[in-house]
């Protein structure tokens, strides 16, 4: 009965399957990868973020997804996409807006990208969850190592 409790703390009502979450912090113009925090899949993204406890400092511009509503309450120089919603389509400024965001932060998905060509990030993890975080971090390493 303990082991079911564990599994249900990972299992993912979205994704259909038990699930870690990574959030990573990286420098954009040296593409180095700067912190990474895990938790159980079915955390928020912002959630995360404020349990990460990362410190941007207030002259960095944060630049993040539409996971993380919320973020100018912590750091108020954030860069956020707009949400459209039935009632309030967006404008043409706001596309234009959003296209602008979405081409600054391809470079961090490009990270993302990189990172699961190690391919136990990419497919099922078969391995021990206590030690995923090891994992990460030493591919994290791995990775910043290659820039050189």
């Amino acid at each position: 009965m303990n082991d079911l409790k564990k599994q249900r703390k990972y299992y993912s009502g979205k994704k259909k399957r038990h699930t870690i979450k990574t959030q990573i912090v990286a420098e954009k113009h040296t593409r180095k990868i700067i912190c990474l925090h895990n938790s159980i899949g079915k955390q928020h993204d912002f959630k995360l973020f404020k349990n990460s406890r990362v410190f941007i400092h207030p002259t960095i511009k944060a630049q993040t997804d539409t996971g993380y509503q919320g973020i100018k309450k912590q750091h108020a120089n954030s860069e956020l996409p707009k949400k459209r919603s039935k009632k309030n389509p967006l404008t043409k400024e706001d596309k234009i807006q959003n296209r602008k965001i979405s081409s600054h932060r391809v470079l961090i998905e490009n990270i993302i990208r990189e990172l699961k060509i190690f391919k136990i990030l990419a497919e099922k993890y078969r391995n021990r969850r206590r030690r995923f975080n090891l994992r990460m971090n030493i591919i994290a390493g791995i990775y910043n190592l290659s820039l050189k």
